[in-house]
């Protein structure tokens, strides 16, 4: 990951990023779709896994660039900048080419890009209705997942939306943490051995996905959804040590910016739904949106059969878990306020037994829109972990800022 440590190379990236050397002459390619993010807020306290610090900051700025390459394909590239450690880390989140109308009903989309498993994750942040993603999100997918692969998806000709794909990445943020066995004495071929280095699959996620919506009259519209993610590198080994007592050694980081899933498992499964209601379909000037998720992450240890007996638990508790629900309501065309509630229980290993976690978190949170492009936000946390290290019990107040620069594509569903 790159670091950008003057204003001179965020100048050169976004330069780079608007070249007109990259383009053709058709019209759409030489007046490309050019935008920035901005994300700044204030925050009275830290946010658990991986949510936003206290004090002054910034969130993640996006510079994004996209135009149709011609009447087959079209193309994006998403630069991400955000604070780390008092320095300014950039990351590619998106660089994608992706078929336009390939023909019945397929298409395609290859490169660098984010996920479409469950309802936020393919959705930037930054048109999320509060200030982080939800606890699940954070702990799971990384805040949202995206990685360089491939997708195939499917429009059904039916009456009903229903679209159904499938995907295949790299899995490099998936990936459980590199884990090993220490040794004071020799090994059995009589060398002294520090670490055992996991060998990760190259090709390490696959997705399946499908979606379900429609109308109900002029003024309501839902959408249902189930995902599943097989990550053939997301158990955590469990060892013996010389003194026979399990361990794992799993490097999560609660805190500071992170796009690594913290909390990982062979097998993902998502389960989420939307529901929106706007008088006879007028988004402008009143709306409500009810959404939540469910995911269960399941087999997210690994050890050999006759060692089953190293922990003191049930197999049926190898799992992590968490949900959330959310409802936003535009009462005015300049004003919304928003009411989530959250859970999330993961597990690790402590001596000879699995040690629970939990992270329940309520935030509602009061927002202005001046206009499409401008949103100041203020919002009210109260967080309650147990077992979590590197945050506290907190009631927390966020004030933050959203504005677009040019031009933007309309949000999804």
């Amino acid at each position: 990951m790159s670091v950008l440590k003057t204003p001179l190379s965020l100048v050169s990236v976004a330069c780079a990023m608007v070249s007109a050397s990259a383009f053709a002459q058709d019209s759409s390619l030489s007046n490309p779709n050019i935008s920035a993010v901005l994300d700044g807020y204030y925050q009275t306290g830290d946010r658990g896994l991986d949510g936003r610090g206290e004090g002054f900051g910034l969130g993640e700025t996006e510079l994004a660039i996209s135009a149709n390459i011609d009447d087959m394909f079209y193309g994006k590239m998403t630069a991400i900048l955000a604070m780390h450690d008092d320095e300014t880390e950039v990351e590619l989140e998106e660089a994608f080419i992706q078929t336009m109308g390939l023909g019945a009903g397929f298409d395609i989309r290859a490169g660098r890009f984010l996920s479409d498993v469950g309802y936020l994750n393919n959705q930037h942040p930054h048109s999320d209705a509060f200030v982080d993603r939800p606890g699940a999100y954070r702990a799971f997918m990384g805040g949202h997942y995206f990685d360089d692969g491939v997708r195939l998806t499917y429009v059904a000709p039916t009456e009903l939306f229903w679209t159904m794909g499938v995907e295949v990445f790299k899995g490099n943020k998936m990936r459980a943490a590199e884990v090993g066995e220490e040794h004071d004495d020799h090994d059995v071929h009589g060398m002294e051995e520090e670490h055992a280095e996991r060998d990760y699959k190259t090709i390490g996620v696959y997705s399946a996905f499908t979606k379900l919506g429609g109308d109900i009259g002029t003024s309501s519209s839902w959408q249902l959804g189930l995902s599943y993610l097989r990550n053939e590198n997301g158990m955590g080994f469990i060892e013996e040590d010389h003194d026979h007592e399990p361990h794992i050694e799993e490097e999560h980081d609660h805190g500071g910016h992170n796009h690594n899933a913290a909390f990982t498992g062979e097998n993902t499964y998502i389960a989420d739904f939307v529901y929106k209601w706007a008088p006879d379909g007028n988004y402008k000037y009143q709306h409500l949106t009810l959404s939540g998720e469910y995911f269960r992450v399941t087999d997210i240890f690994s050890f050999e059969e006759h060692d089953h007996d190293i922990l003191s638990t049930e197999k049926s508790d190898d799992y992590h878990e968490g949900w959330y629900v959310s409802g936003v309501y535009q009462f005015t065309p300049h004003w919304s306020a928003g009411l989530r509630y959250g859970e999330v229980d993961t597990h690790e290993v402590h001596g000879d037994h699995l040690h629970g976690q939990n992270l329940k978190e309520t935030e509602l949170s009061l927002a202005w829109h001046h206009s499409h492009f401008s949103t100041v936000r203020l919002q009210y946390t109260n967080q309650k972990g147990t077992n979590f290290d590197g945050f506290e019990d907190d009631n927390i107040i966020t004030l933050q800022y959203v504005m677009t620069l040019g031009a933007h594509g309309a949000h999804q569903f």
